[in-house]
This record gives C-alpha cells, sequence and structure tokens, in this order.
C-alpha cells in the first residue's frame, strides 16, 4: 500500500516530530498491546534498549537522585553515550539507553516492565516527562514526516504480532497526548475510510 499524505501537518506539542503522512498498514497490523498482561514475551521488546530524546533524558536528570535509589541502577550506566543530533526529535536528538545483560538497563529484572514507568507511577509524575517518545509510541515510529510502523513490526521480529488491536489503536491516546485530537481525528477518518 502507498503512504496516505495527511490533510494538513500535525507537530508534536513539543515541536518535533512533525507528522503529514501515513502507512495505512497502521490500520491492519496487530499486536498484544497490553504489555503487562502478556506472559509469553519476556519483555523481548525491551532487548535493545531505546533512542531517548533530549526532552525527556533533561526531565529525567532532574529526578537522577530518586529514580537511582529507586531502581538501583547508577546514572553512569544508563546511557551509550552515543548523542544524535536529530531535528525530527524533542529536544533536537537522542541518546540511547544502555543494554546490560540482554536487556535495556531501565528492565525491572525482578518483576517486569519500565522501572522509568514505574517511578514514575510511584512518584506522582506523568511517564510522559520521563519516557522517550518513541518507547511511548511503539510500535509506531516515524521517519522524516511518516508515520508507521517500527522495524520490529516490519520485519515481523515483534514476538506479540498478529494478536489484539492494531498497531493504531493500541497506541491512539500516545497519539493524542503527543499530536492532538485533530491527528487523531483524520487518522479515525483514514481509518475507517479503508475498511468501507
Amino acid at each position: 500500500m502507498t503512504v496516505s499524505a495527511l490533510s494538513q501537518s500535525y507537530p508534536c506539542r513539543y515541536g518535533a516530530p512533525v507528522i503529514a503522512a501515513v502507512d495505512p498498514a497502521i490500520f491492519s497490523r496487530q499486536y498484544f498491546t497490553h504489555c503487562l498482561e502478556c506472559s509469553f514475551c519476556h519483555d523481548q521488546c525491551c532487548s535493545y534498549g531505546v533512542d531517548y530524546d533530549w526532552r525527556v533524558r533533561e526531565n529525567l536528570q532532574k529526578h537522577a537522585d530518586a529514580l537511582e535509589t529507586f531502581s538501583g541502577v547508577s546514572r553512569g550506566r544508563w546511557f551509550t553515550g552515543d548523542a544524535t543530533p536529530d531535528e525530527s526529535m524533542p529536544g533536537g536528538g537522542s541518546d540511547r539507553t544502555a543494554v546490560e545483560n540482554g536487556a535495556c538497563v531501565f528492565l525491572n529484572r525482578s518483576a517486569r516492565g519500565c522501572q522509568i514507568h514505574a517511578y514514575a507511577l510511584a512518584a506522582g509524575v506523568d511517564y510522559h516527562d520521563l519516557k522517550s517518545i518513541v518507547d511511548c509510541l511503539f510500535p509506531l515510529t516515524w521517519e522524516g514526516h511518516e508515520l508507521g510502523l517500527s522495524e520490529e513490526v516490519l520485519d515481523s521480529s515483534l514476538i506479540c504480532l498478529d494478536s489484539g488491536p492494531t498497531v493504531y489503536r493500541g497506541v491512539r491516546e500516545e497519539l493524542r497526548f503527543y499530536f492532538g485530537d485533530g491527528l487523531v481525528e483524520e487518522l479515525d477518518r483514514l481509518e475507517a475510510a479503508l475498511r468501507a
């Protein structure tokens, strides 16, 4: 299927990225969606770390002492040190979270899930202020101004594919948070037209 141009560009609430087109495959590919209810993936999607936009990296530093205590992971172990300027990322670039023993350094190895997310919930902080946009939108992503499927969906390596809601439906409210009601309303119309 070809990419569908949207009626206008939709900038992220932080200025970048900006979405102007969409891969219609987001409306048909499915994934399990409810990560912590999964009993079969063993947090496989946390195996590689994640690109961490500079906007939330800066916020994370404000919580560094408390997050170190909460997670047991010292701040010197958080990132690979490979800072990459990128105007399509909030804050103008990203770092990558470090991987230790085959998983993101922030994976809760004694239970499940992301320790940054768990910390945000425990501290009463909006997780969007501490977690990367890449993480929150997964398994959606963007390339230039195009919203589409993450590589793990395209190459079928995401273990929870083909059951549950569509990728779009699974991440719809995250899209609303970052890009607003207008984008979601337009994507809803496009989804309905494709199903008609």
